[in-house]
């Protein structure tokens, strides 16, 4: 097979979804129409929640779910450093401050146990408190506020461990934010992702499970969060309110009906796009599980049910990640490093003085994590293909 032909990743777009577009090109609503009340309906049956709320991207979500959670200036969130940007700086917005924790070595999500330590240190103040500040701001504490949420990320393929991280939120009376942008579908001890905190968030970018294009949701079961919610996306509108009124700072946030209607196709196939995205993953794990310097992607024992995002390995010593990802490039495979650590991002580290050791199994997972080309629409002889390159490449 021609390595050219096989794409870092895919969607799998349908006759559905086309015909689903050309609905609303034939109509005469092309925003918050029919199509995005019906997605919506869709995304809290398939979450298992009371309430969706469509929005332009996965970042606008979390940016309005950090308001809605009443979140401000100085308050403190403790989150996660292993994660696409958008998590963080979703809460920089409103002038909050990430307070990061180290995660798990086998899963990528948050260390609960860290997670509940620096809660406690934070609430307590102190020396200990100041043990989980950034650099910058461990001498001057002048704006710096309470703890008053977790914002948990669910990386890759399976949710972070939800029972242990609420226990913490309800003994300190803080909200949890769920980023289940990666892991729609995924399962957590039978419950769904985008569920299991106070409010989540999913996305639906071209690589993602499901795709909008562009395009993401909130997903809750306080009705009140959901209205404020459709308000701040649409300019601060009060829902149902008169034309050009606007009783609340606002955004331009809301999902076109094209989007919509995209998604509302590819929801309805969501089983089907799982179930293919399984598949290209167990041809992985086959051709790759005897090979001593790649570690396989871990399945927590919590988790009921895996919602495969990206497929990533981990590049072990003396192996290098990124002599590898040169030597596929080679081949004319694709393949990238995934994630890089937010805290050693260049404007967080001015911003906040982070520096290279602040979270050591973030930046070792960010040294040896590669993401292999992944899409339902892979077939088995691609499959075959990157990895018999990645087996070379490994020689």
């Amino acid at each position: 097979m021609d390595p050219k032909q096989i794409r870092m990743s895919s969607p799998d777009i349908s006759q559905a979804e086309i015909d689903s577009v050309m609905e609303v090109l034939r109509s005469s609503d092309l925003s918050m129409g029919e199509k995005i009340r019906a997605f919506e309906e869709e995304i809290a049956r398939i979450s298992g929640t009371q309430y969706a709320v469509g929005v332009s991207s996965g970042t606008a979500g979390l940016h309005l779910s950090v308001i809605v959670a009443g979140i401000g200036a100085g308050d403190l969130v403790v989150t996660t450093p292993f994660s696409f940007i958008a998590s963080s700086n979703c809460l920089l917005y409103e002038g909050a401050v990430p307070i990061f924790v180290d995660v798990e070595d086998q899963t990528g999500n948050l260390d609960w146990l860290l997670v509940n330590e620096a809660v406690e240190a934070l609430k307590s103040g102190g020396k200990a408190a100041e043990n989980f500040l950034p650099r910058s701001l461990q001498k001057s504490k002048k704006g710096i506020g309470a703890v008053r949420a977790i914002l948990a990320v669910n990386v890759f393929l399976q949710t972070a461990d939800f029972d242990q991280l609420i226990d913490i939120a309800h003994r300190h009376n803080i909200t949890i934010i769920e980023d289940a942008c990666e892991t729609i579908g995924a399962g957590y001890k039978g419950r769904l992702a985008g569920s299991l905190g106070d409010i989540g968030v999913m996305a639906f970018y071209p690589n993602k499970q499901m795709t909008t294009g562009e395009g993401g949701v909130i997903t809750t079961n306080n009705q009140a969060w959901a209205e404020v919610a459709r308000s701040l996306r649409n300019q601060g509108r009060k829902p149902g309110g008169a034309w050009l009124e606007h009783d609340r700072l606002g955004y331009n946030y809301r999902l076109d009906e094209m989007s919509a209607a995209v998604g509302l196709a590819q929801a309805k196939r969501l089983p089907e796009l799982l179930e293919k995205r399984r598949r290209v993953a167990f041809w992985y794990e086959e051709r790759l599980r005897d090979l001593e310097l790649v570690r396989l992607p871990h399945i927590a024992s919590y988790t009921t049910a895996v919602s495969w995002f990206v497929y990533v390995i981990r590049i072990l010593p003396p192996a290098q990640r990124d002599a590898i990802i040169g030597k596929l490039a080679q081949t004319g495979i694709p393949s990238k490093k995934y994630f890089s650590p937010i805290h050693l991002q260049s404007f967080y580290k001015e911003r906040f003085g982070y520096q290279p050791g602040d979270f050591p199994v973030t930046e070792r997972l960010g040294d040896e994590s590669l993401a292999l080309p992944f899409s339902g629409v892979m077939t088995e002889d691609q499959v075959d293909t990157v990895c018999f390159a990645l087996r070379k490449a490994l020689e």
